[in-house]
């Protein structure tokens, strides 16, 4: 809590004489003056950019508004980190750092500490980056009965794909959307992932969950299947909906794209064989969306991939390969003991 400098009046009526309280009888003014420099922390840089596995540090510093000391001596300080939500009255914790006490929870155990540069420095260093942690931070200071706190956005290279099943389009409840996006190497994506994603140009007329509970879906060509071609573009929002009843497509997020495809045409289970003999495994739909996002992959090879789905990704449209636009374009799923294709190969990073 901020220390405040009160200014409070007292007065006192007149009456009787007591015996023992005779300083009653008059007015009286007390000062209570501020004690001590007031607490500021400090975030360096609001934006952060990292990558799958990579290692990042979050910034932020505290100082005292009137001296250049880090901290008054009086009390020790605490440094919390949590993960801000898009619940605003729930918070994750993170880390937490007092003296030589250090705890981390949950995913984040044995990959954050404090960077301490200087005596001043409460910096985050998070290590081997995961998918799920994209999102706002909180750095909070704490000394004695002053705090401040400060918050850093981590955004993650990426990119974003929508998603069905084997059953088809709006099958999926929000958990088994956050489940699908799991299988396929990948989280459910938040609003800003799937509004970077819009004016990026992407364009689906499929609604699909997002992770904060709503059903929202991306339109850069208004026509009129997706809410009339006189609209203007933008990313359409359902609102929020029945997480265990309500069905819709699922928006997910992903970064890894180490891909390779042989070009035998194969069953199914002869791909997967293909792919272990090789030493890695068949591709996740999140894998080859990555490949082609962020390495410009292009094969007009359609091949399988670990959902049982034949897809193949263009980065240059062509004849005969997606003439109008760049995408991974979906065959479907086929039957996997009379189809012959490629298959999409997925190497992990060592």
């Amino acid at each position: 809590m901020k220390s405040l400098l009160f200014l409070v009046l007292i007065s006192a009526c007149w009456a009787e004489p007591h015996p023992g309280n005779s300083s009653l009888e008059h007015e009286r003014i007390v000062h209570i003056q501020e004690n001590g420099p007031r607490l500021l922390v400090v975030a360096e840089q609001a934006k952060i950019f990292s990558h799958r596995g990579g290692n990042v540090t979050l910034p932020c510093k505290f100082y005292h508004e009137h001296t250049s000391a880090a901290g008054s001596g009086a009390h020790k300080i605490r440094v919390k980190w949590t993960k801000l939500t898009y619940n605003y009255l729930k918070e994750v914790d993170v880390f937490v750092a007092m003296g030589h006490h250090r705890k981390s929870y949950g995913s984040y155990q044995g990959r954050v500490s404090l960077r301490e540069s200087s005596e001043n420095d409460a910096s985050l260093v998070i290590t081997n980056i995961m998918l799920e942690d994209y999102g706002r931070y909180k750095c909070e200071v704490i000394e004695g009965l002053e705090d401040d706190t400060a918050v850093v956005t981590l955004n993650l290279e990426g990119v974003v794909f929508p998603y069905s099943p084997r059953l088809g389009r709006y099958n999926l409840n929000f958990h088994e959307a956050q489940r699908a996006c799991g299988e396929q190497d990948s989280v459910i994506a938040s609003f800003d992932q799937l509004y970077d994603a819009w004016r990026s140009g992407l364009d689906w007329c499929n609604a699909g969950w997002l992770s904060d509970g709503s059903v929202q879906y991306p339109i850069t060509k208004p026509r009129e299947p997706c809410g009339g071609k006189n609209t203007v573009p933008g990313v359409r929002n359902y609102g929020f909906w029945d997480k265990d009843k309500s069905r819709y497509d699922v928006f997910c997020f992903t970064s890894n794209f180490n891909v390779s495809v042989p070009r035998q045409p194969l069953e199914a289970d002869e791909a997967v064989q293909a792919c272990l003999k090789d030493g890695s495994q068949i591709a996740k739909v999140g894998q080859i969306f990555a490949a082609w996002k962020l390495l410009g992959y292009d094969r007009c090879d359609a091949g399988w991939l670990a959902d049982g789905s034949v897809r193949y990704p263009i980065s240059r449209p062509r004849k005969r390969c997606s003439p109008s636009e760049a995408a991974v374009r979906f065959v479907g799923f086929p039957d996997k003991k009379h189809k012959l294709y490629g298959v999409y190969c997925f190497r992990a990073y060592n």
